[in-house]
């Protein structure tokens, strides 16, 4: 390249002030955004942990009403059980054919009945009120 061609080569017509705001715009911008990112990172932690205490509290609430309702059902069992060893040692054939229908009834019916309807589970779970049976 010449000389000549050297000093007729002109620079465009940069504004340094308008470069370095648009610079720091930019870089103003960023940190804006991460900062809502971060923001929104911890929301979702947090309603990921309030979600998790939730769900294992229902977990415990369930768990806790199945092992009273089996609890329950094998007390009823026994008894009925106590009931048909007295009927069938006395020979009360009346008394023997009620607990046999009555350990029938038990068997049939399922504590699980009530979970049919999960709708009924989900706003039972969901009811803070709700009151729980056993």
């Amino acid at each position: 390249m010449s000389l000549q061609k050297i000093k007729d080569f002109t620079l465009p017509n940069l504004n340094l002030a308008e470069s370095l705001q648009q610079m720091v715009s930019a870089y103003t911008e960023y940190l804006t955004i991460a900062e809502l990112e971060r923001t929104k990172r911890r929301d979702i932690e947090a309603w990921e942990k309030e979600s998790i205490t939730r769900i294992n509290a229902q977990r415990d609430l369930l768990m806790s009403y199945l092992d009273r309702s089996f609890d329950e059902r094998a007390e009823n069992f026994r008894a009925l059980f106590g009931v048909v060893d007295n009927a069938l040692i006395s020979g009360d054939n009346e008394q023997l054919a009620l607990a046999l229908n009555s350990i029938t009834e038990i068997a049939k019916s399922s504590p699980f009945k009530e979970f049919a309807n999960l709708n009924y589970v989900r706003a039972a779970l969901n009811d803070p009120n709700h009151v729980w049976e056993f």
